[in-house]
């Protein structure tokens, strides 16, 4: 890899592409897979053959373009999301990357600033590399907290154009308050700045956690984005979505490519949807072992970070490298996420847990 960037760099690149690695996470064959917050329960076999009936369905059409406006499945998600969303506040993409950089096309650009709060999702700095768009950082307190004064301070002072708010945050499994998404969207009205809440991982929040749905009434510049990967257990599917004023997704029309959403993709998303009770009562099997690893890893003297997401982020290790290869060798892979003294793992099955909390004591 390191000998194709050498070449990469005698092209005429981009300024701003100049000395960046894509985006990714190791590739390595082993047996327990949690390192990149997939849903490892896999999808229920009631669920898989509706997948598989609507998929056969739609293949017999293939020589026919996709719905465009994807009606059926903007439809179905509004019902899924409820609190008066409408079909017509929904958009989605391949992926909420795919809708996040169909954002910043619409809204960023030349000239134009984001900002962001490490540590936080890695995809938001290269997102906006990408699309022009000059990327500025707040970083978190020690605890990875935001305080809403602090925020809309940043917010204005940078006179960001784009305002990316992740929770609950990836990598650290932090969730905000709805005061810090009311105190940047205020924040940024002189800029009228765009605030996106990046929830893909809402479904694993603690009970009582808010939604930043519930804020969409009245603010036209507010857009939250969700994922099928993570709770549904649709990672290989592809598919993201956001809810927002009708004229966000408008302006998405403007910059989306003709019929981004396969009759595949379609197919299977609106199948996963009508069976969603089934898919997420396994979010509540993946939140006990979050919990259980928080429990844990705090009796092993470890700092884990509160998390409302499915995975945890643990610090006090001292050499994490030691760490992260001595899981690999016992067949366990987790992340390091480039934050000193820390690593994160994906809350997986309860056998998935016990090889891993195992495995750790050994090491530490």
């Amino acid at each position: 890899m390191r000998n194709r960037l050498e070449s990469l760099s005698r092209l005429p690149l981009r300024a701003n592409l100049v000395g960046l690695s894509p985006y990714g996470a190791p590739q390595i064959d082993v047996p327990i897979l949690l390192n990149v917050n997939e849903n490892t329960h896999g999808v229920p076999a009631e669920v898989h053959r509706a997948i598989v009936d609507a998929v056969q369905a739609a293949a017999l059409g293939l020589n026919r373009y996709p719905d465009r406006e994807f009606t059926e499945l903007r439809g179905n998600l509004a019902r899924y999301l409820g609190g008066g969303v409408t079909a017509d506040q929904v958009w989605a993409a391949n992926g909420s990357n795919e809708v996040l950089q169909q954002i910043l096309q619409a809204f960023g650009g030349p000239g134009r600033t984001a900002i962001g709060f490490p540590p936080t999702y890695s995809m938001y700095p290269l997102l906006a590399s990408a699309t022009d768009t000059r990327y500025v950082t707040a970083p978190r307190d020690a605890s990875f907290q935001l305080d809403a004064g602090y925020v809309a301070q940043e917010v204005a002072s940078s006179g960001a154009n784009i305002v990316f708010l992740c929770s609950p945050n990836n990598p650290t499994g932090t969730a905000l308050g709805l005061d810090v998404v009311e105190a940047a969207y205020e924040a940024g009205a002189a800029a009228r700045a765009i605030i996106i809440v990046d929830e893909a991982y809402a479904e694993f929040s603690h009970a009582g956690t808010p939604s930043a749905i519930t804020l969409l009434p009245g603010r036209e510049r507010l857009i939250v984005s969700r994922t099928m990967s993570k709770a549904f257990a649709l990672a290989g599917a592809r598919l993201g979505y956001l809810a927002a004023a009708p004229e966000v997704a408008d302006a998405l029309r403007l910059v989306r490519l003709p019929y981004h959403l396969s009759a595949i993709t379609q197919a299977a998303a609106n199948a996963a949807l009508t069976h969603s009770a089934t898919l997420l009562a396994n979010v509540e099997a993946i939140k006990v072992q979050r919990d259980r690893i928080v429990t844990e890893l705090t009796a092993l003297g470890l700092n884990p970070a509160p998390s409302d997401a499915n995975f945890v982020l643990f610090g006090g290790l001292a050499d994490p490298q030691r760490v992260w290869r001595g899981l690999l060798e016992a067949g366990v892979l987790i992340r390091d996420v480039g934050i000193p003294g820390h690593l994160r793992v994906t809350a997986g099955t309860e056998s998935e847990t016990t090889v891993f909390l195992e495995s750790l004591k050994r090491l530490l």
